[in-house]
C-alpha cells in the first residue's frame, strides 16, 4: 500500500490496530505545503475527518490550523494543535456560541437567522472573531447523496435566493463546501458557479474558504489548476483563501489490523474477524463502499473466497467479499488499507467490542509506537 511495509507492521502490530504511516503523512503534508507557497492560500485539517491528536505536533509544522464542527472538536484545536481554529455547524445553541467565540478565530453561520440571533455576542468580539456564513452553491457533484450538501433541500448552507434583502453588516468571509473525495475539475465547476451567484459580494469580504472534500494528495489531482484557482479569487477579489481538506491529510497513511477469529460455512466461507464495521469502519454501512485489503481481490479471482464478518450481534456486520491467495484460518492476520480517515472519529463500542489501539508507524527507524489501547474502563466511561 503506496509504499507502506504491511509485513513489518502487521509482525509487531497488536490486533485489532490502527496504524498510521508518519512517513506517507509527511509526504502529503508537504503536498499541501506545496500549494500553500505556491498559491498563498491557507490550509486547515478538517478535524471532523481526522482528529488523532498525538500527531498534530507534525501536521502544525505544515498547516495553519483546523476547522470544527463543533465546541468539543474546537477545543481540541485550540488545545493541541494550535494556530487558527475555523468553526462551522448547521445550527448552534447559545452556550455553543458562546464557548466557539472564545476558541476561534472565524465562526461561520449557517443561516441568517443564526446570525441575527447571536449577533449581540459576536458583535463584542469583533476584530477578534471573523464571522463568516456558508453558502449553497445548488450545484451538485456528489456522487453520494447522503455526502451531498448541494443536493436538493439540503439543509446546509444559504442558497442566493434567501440573501434578498438581508443585511451583511459584519459578516467577513464566504464559505462553500460541497465536495467529497474529489479531484479539481469538480471544484473548478463549483467555483465557477459559486463567483456567478455570489461573486457580488466578494468585494466586501476579507477572505474565503472553499471548504473541504478536496484529494488534493492524491494522484492525478491538477493542482496547477488549483493553484491557478486561488491565484484567481485572491487577485481579482482581494480575499485570503482557505481549503480545509481532510482526507487529504491522510489518504493512504492508515492501515486497520485485524485478526481471523473464525471460519464457518454458510453457502458460503465467512471468516469472522475481531473487526467490526459497524463498530470500526462505519462508512461501510453508510456510504456504502468496500475498502482494499492487502493481498485481497474479488471475489472469484484467487482460488479462497471468503465473506468477511465482525464479531458483532448485528446481522449486518458484514464488511465484504474477498479472494485470497490461501485459505484462512484462526490467528491470521489481514489488514484493511487507507483507514485513517473517518475511521477513529466514528467509532463505537456497540456490544462492548474491543476497541483497535491506535498506533504509529516509523518507516525510518521500523519503529511501531501504541499510542494508546482501550480499556473496559473506556467502554464503561461513556454509559451510566
Amino acid at each position: 500500500m503506496n509504499g507502506i511495509d504491511v509485513d513489518k507492521i502487521i509482525k509487531v502490530s497488536p490486533s485489532p490496530a490502527y496504524v498510521v504511516d508518519m512517513g506517507r503523512l509527511r509526504h502529503n503534508l508537504e503536498i499541501l505545503d506545496a500549494v500553500q507557497k505556491r498559491s498563498g492560500a491557507k490550509i486547515l485539517m478538517a478535524l471532523k475527518a481526522f482528529a488523532m491528536w498525538s500527531v498534530f505536533p507534525v501536521i502544525r509544522q505544515y498547516l495553519q490550523g483546523v476547522c470544527a464542527s463543533s465546541p468539543w472538536e474546537a477545543r481540541l484545536g485550540r488545545e493541541e494543535f494550535g494556530g487558527e481554529v475555523h468553526s462551522f455547524a448547521a445550527a448552534f445553541k447559545e452556550k455553543d456560541v458562546s464557548e466557539l467565540l472564545s476558541l476561534s478565530n472565524h465562526l461561520v453561520f449557517n443561516s441568517f437567522n443564526q446570525l441575527e440571533r447571536f449577533r449581540p455576542l459576536w458583535e463584542k468580539e469583533r476584530g477578534r472573531v471573523s464571522i463568516g456564513l456558508r453558502v449553497n452553491p445548488e450545484h451538485s457533484e456528489g456522487h453520494t447523496a447522503i455526502y451531498d450538501p448541494a443536493a436538493p433541500k439540503s439543509r446546509l448552507g444559504i442558497p442566493r435566493r434567501e440573501f434578498e434583502g438581508k443585511s451583511l453588516e459584519g459578516v467577513e468571509g464566504l464559505h462553500f463546501h460541497t465536495l467529497c473525495e474529489q479531484l479539481f475539475e469538480p471544484l473548478e465547476r463549483t467555483a465557477r458557479v459559486f463567483e456567478e451567484k455570489f461573486g457580488e459580494f466578494l468585494p466586501k469580504m476579507k477572505w474565503l474558504n472553499l471548504g473541504g472534500g478536496h484529494h488534493i494528495s492524491r494522484q492525478g489531482y491538477d493542482i496547477d489548476g488549483l493553484v491557478e484557482l486561488i491565484r484567481h479569487f485572491k487577485g481579482k477579489y482581494g480575499v485570503e483563501v482557505y481549503l480545509e481538506p481532510g482526507e487529504a491529510v491522510v489518504i493512504g497513511t492508515g492501515l486497520l489490523v485485524g485478526e481471523v477469529l473464525d471460519v464457518v460455512h454458510n453457502e458460503v466461507d465467512i471468516a469472522i474477524l475481531d473487526v467490526s464495521a459497524t463498530c470500526h469502519m462505519p462508512d461501510i454501512l453508510e456510504m456504502p463502499y468496500r475498502p482494499e485489503i492487502t493481498g485481497g481481490f474479488d471475489p472469484g479471482v484467487k482460488p479462497y473466497t471468503y465473506r468477511l464478518g465482525g464479531p458483532s450481534c448485528l446481522a449486518g456486520d458484514i464488511i465484504g467479499d474477498w479472494s485470497l491467495e490461501k485459505p484462512l484460518k484462526p490467528g491470521d492476520r489481514l489488514v484493511f488499507e487507507d483507514m485513517s480517515h473517518y475511521t477513529m472519529v466514528k467509532t463505537t463500542t456497540f456490544n462492548g467490542i474491543q476497541h483497535p489501539a491506535i498506533c504509529t508507524w516509523e518507516p525510518e527507524t521500523e519503529e511501531l509506537k501504541v499510542v494508546k489501547e482501550f480499556s473496559y474502563e473506556d467502554f464503561k466511561g461513556r454509559l451510566s
